[in-house]
């Protein structure tokens, strides 16, 4: 099994190019999965997602909760479903958190949830974000440059193992990067 994960700041492109390594390895006619958070098909992602579209330190932390529930929950049903399962909004939830919290729960997570060679942070600088971010109908909590600039710096911290990916550049662009690494991953775990 193939366990990706495709993680970064809202307005990086992670739906977009999940939906683009789902597409190749569905092509090659695996099997897979593709499971984004928050998600809306439970009780857990949709109260993550009412608190991150909230203000204020209680949204903060219930939205923290929630998300983390939502995830849990995602491993248990579809760990060992898929010829490949790919994780979206999945460690990187912890940048959100204050660092040394951050840091803790991201060593906790990286201990008790699956993690893989395949594991990629989308990055992009933050004023960027913004203007994607800005183009949306709803804003969440942290989408402002100030907030932006320090969970960037926070996730940049916690990926050093990660796969990191300009996603400044075009779709296509990011794409065929991600898909080098993938391809390379996949001759070598082959």
């Amino acid at each position: 099994m193939r366990y990706i994960i495709i993680d970064g700041l809202d307005g990086s492109g992670k739906d977009t190019q999940a939906n683009l390594v789902r597409q190749k390895y569905f092509m090659n006619g695996e099997h897979v999965i593709v499971r984004t958070h928050p998600s809306d098909d439970n009780k857990y992602g949709i109260k993550a997602k009412k608190a991150l579209l909230g203000r204020g330190k209680i949204n903060h932390i219930k939205a923290s909760m929630y998300y983390a529930f939502d995830v849990i929950r995602s491993v248990r049903l579809y760990r060992n479903k898929g010829e490949t399962i790919i994780m979206v909004r999945y460690l990187m939830g912890v940048a959100y958190l204050p660092l040394p919290v951050a840091k803790l729960l991201y060593a906790f997570f990286s201990f008790v949830l699956p993690t893989s060679n395949y594991m990629f942070f989308l990055d992009v600088e933050p004023d960027e974000l913004l203007k994607r971010l800005l183009k949306r109908n709803e804003h969440e909590m942290f989408e402002n440059l100030n907030d932006l600039v320090k969970v960037r710096g926070k996730a940049l911290e916690l990926a050093k193992n990660w796969h990191v990916i300009n996603t400044g550049n075009s779709i296509e662009q990011t794409q065929s990067d991600i898909n080098k690494i993938l391809d390379e991953l996949d001759l070598k775990n082959s």
